[in-house]
């Protein structure tokens, strides 16, 4: 090892395989310090830089009372104009002026030439080898608009008069036990075939995550995009929020309220690709296919049909970390969700390539991004400098398939830096188990494998089930085990009939068993927690532009006749369970024949039996710790839909309670006997 092991020793320490790839780890520390101390020494720190948000683009110079200034980094152009409604888009009016010889261009606007608050805008540019001049979105803008004349999106300067701003008023919550996220997008997020707004957000569906228990929201698709059915996955202006939901203030509001709840808000960010949208986007904003991005093949992903960034050049970097400290200063993120991670850390984008796991396929110089790792540990960074100037915390996800060993380890440690990672395999398990197999051929061992099959020292989010699964071509998890008879035999008023019923139960149980055994975070997309009926697609010329299934159907649960609400109480119960920042789950049993899984996690006692036909009376258990143990989770539970098989209040009202032997058994110390019917979960907890 080189005379720079010190800088990966953490990494070695906690996985010694990791030895022979030591040069790899070392030559991105070595390229990371390079950037970072390359910023500190031309900007004054990493900071300063990302604080460019506050000069670029432009900017209220005397807040609501008239007057801007606008910079921006433009090369290879010969003029730059500022056009608008307020100047009757005249290009020699407001001509911005050369300020140095590496693209930047400014012009400073005194109060008498005063742009309306919400007014439109463009940066005019006359293109040196033609003369032409071309019109585009500025890149910093912060509020963009549909434009129904020319079906393109228009900036727009976001100035409010200072009664019509929105201050935030509540304290960035602490994030206590794990981290439980609710995955959700504020235009799906009302039963009506419309697109919801942040003001709805607001007021019915936070108040919905805060009685569910979850701790964090990731909100997806906020970031400005103009195609709708992209999912916000294409972005077209990266300071803009969605117009389509409301405005600036409002998305303000919707934070600043969860925050007064104690749950903590995640940005769904895209930095690993932009849209080719070239009116209303980045791609060739000035001309050329190398703004912000690599030229050639380099910068195009050929699947996603979009544009790859540059991330060695230097005001790609100003731009991104910019749009990160953004977020957190002006909105009061608490962090992000980064997407499309595998895509920034493989050359090959993760595409057409099957991993077996060999540490060679994670550290091969020909495969490995290095240029897109040293982005991520900059802003990671970046994210570590704001939190202790701060004093916030500050969450990074990593939404990464191939699972790249150090990348939820601190950079200080020779890691990337992310907290934590999606554990994606988890959901096409469940996918696959639901799709292909009957319940007597569900492989326990296997299912206990892929839910525990984690990086020691690697923080994973497990869930069931995403927004992924939720959209057209593919099913969620109620609609595998139910289908159709979701349409017909959902009421209590209609027989509970075998197809639901075995529904309501494996429900229940596979997202417990999820919840529990496979991460130290869980995450949920929006509605699934109470079995959503329906599948996802978002208006589009296939549909006739329909908003039908581009919703989610909350009023379903708000109708005690329906069951739909049983889903939605046992999720309650289950966040409420305090598992999450413990170590993994101690598995005492894994019996293939009578389908029972036993394992003990934060002093739990978790117990599945996931028999379609078989329940065991006086079934003994392993339990590590003696004393008197009483049920506190029954997915069998008549409040939960189930049939009520256990007892678990006697005729005084006393709870049932379940006494250990001292005899070992399965590996622990001590046992206890316990009724487990068919299909159902139950969770114990030591009370003495």
């Amino acid at each position: 090892m080189s005379d720079n092991s010190e800088l990966i020793k953490g990494v070695i320490d906690l996985d010694p395989w990791l030895k022979p790839f030591s040069q790899q780890l070392i030559k991105r520390q070595l390229q990371f310090r390079e950037w970072d101390e390359k910023l500190e020494k031309s900007e004054g720190s990493l900071l300063k830089f990302a604080d460019a948000y506050h000069r670029y683009g432009l900017n209220p110079t005397n807040h609501g009372n008239g007057g801007a200034e606008i910079i921006e980094y433009i090369p290879d152009v010969d003029e730059v104009s500022l056009v608008g409604e307020f100047n009757n888009w005249d290009k020699t009016s407001h001509k911005l002026q050369k300020l140095n010889d590496f693209g930047l261009w400014g012009l400073k606007i005194d109060g008498k030439d005063t742009i309306p608050h919400d007014s439109p805008y463009k940066i005019a540019m006359k293109l040196g080898k033609t003369g032409e001049w071309i019109y585009r979105l500025d890149p910093w803008v912060k509020r963009a608009t549909y434009n129904k004349s020319n079906n393109l999106y228009e900036g727009r300067f976001w100035n409010p008069p200072p009664n019509e701003v929105y201050h935030l008023k509540n304290k960035r919550p602490k994030q206590t036990q794990g981290i439980k996220v609710y995955e959700a997008h504020v235009g799906i997020s009302t039963p009506e075939p419309k697109i919801g707004t942040y003001k709805n957000f607001t007021t019915n569906i936070l108040p919905k995550i805060k009685e569910l228990g979850y701790n964090t929201i990731q909100l997806m698709a906020v970031m400005e995009h103009a195609y709708y059915a992209s999912f916000g996955y294409q972005i077209t202006s990266f300071f803009a929020i969605s117009s389509r939901y409301g405005t600036p203030e409002e998305l303000k509001e919707l934070i600043d309220t969860a925050h007064g709840y104690g749950i903590r808000v995640l940005l769904d960010v895209v930095h690993s690709h932009s849209s080719k949208n070239v009116e209303d986007g980045l791609n060739m904003f000035n001309g050329t296919d190398h703004y912000l991005f690599h030229g050639g093949t380099k910068g195009q992903h050929e699947l996603w049909d979009s544009r790859l960034f540059n991330y060695t050049n230097y005001e790609t970097l100003r731009f991104l970390l910019s749009n990160l400290k953004f977020y957190i200063d002006v909105y009061g993120f608490d962090g992000f969700r980064f997407d499309g991670v595998t895509s920034m850390l493989y050359k090959h984008h993760g595409l057409s390539f099957g991993f077996s796991g060999d540490y060679n396929e994670y550290f091969n110089e020909d495969w490995v991004d290095n240029e897109a790792i040293v982005y991520l540990m900059l802003a990671h960074k970046l994210m570590d400098d704001i939190s202790k100037k701060e004093g916030i915390e500050i969450t990074s996800i990593a939404e990464d398939v191939l699972g790249m060993p150090t990348l939820c380890r601190p950079i200080s440690e020779g890691g990337i830096g992310f907290d934590y990672r999606l554990s994606m395999a988890i959901p096409d398990m469940w996918i696959k188990i639901l799709k292909h197999l009957q319940d007597e051929q569900w492989d326990l061992g296997n299912i206990v494998h892929t839910l525990t099959n984690r990086r020691h020292g690697e923080k994973c989010i497990a869930y069931c089930e995403s927004h992924d699964q939720a959209l057209v071509g593919d099913k969620t998890l109620a609609f595998w085990l139910m289908d159709k008879e979701m349409y017909t035999n959902m009421s209590k008023l209609s027989e509970l009939t075998p197809v639901v019923d075995r529904g309501l139960a494996l429900h229940k149980m596979i997202r417990l068993i999820t919840f529990a055994l496979g991460g130290e975070g869980y995450l949920n997309f929006e509605g699934n927690e109470f079995g959503h009926p329906e599948w996802l697609d978002f208006p589009r010329a296939g549909n006739g532009e329909s908003y039908h299934y581009a919703r989610r159907q909350f009023n379903l649960i708000e109708d005690d006749l329906l069951r739909y609400k049983f889903l939605y109480d046992f999720d309650a119960a289950m966040q409420h369970l305090d598992v999450l920042d413990s170590p993994q789950a101690y598995i005492s049993l894994k019996n293939e024949s009578d389908k029972v899984v036993v394992f003990e996690r934060n002093e739990l006692l978790f117990i599945f039996n996931f028999n379609a036909t078989q329940s065991f009376p006086d079934y003994k258990v392993g339990v590590d710790i003696p004393g008197t143990y009483e049920i506190i989770l029954n997915s069998d539970d008549a409040k939960f839909g189930g049939h009520a098989r256990i007892e678990d209040v006697d005729a005084q009202g006393k709870k049932q309670q379940f006494f250990t032997n001292d005899d070992g058994w399965n590996h622990r110390r001590n046992s206890l006997m316990v009724y487990i019917p068919s299909r159902t979960a139950l969770v114990l907890q030591r009370v003495k």
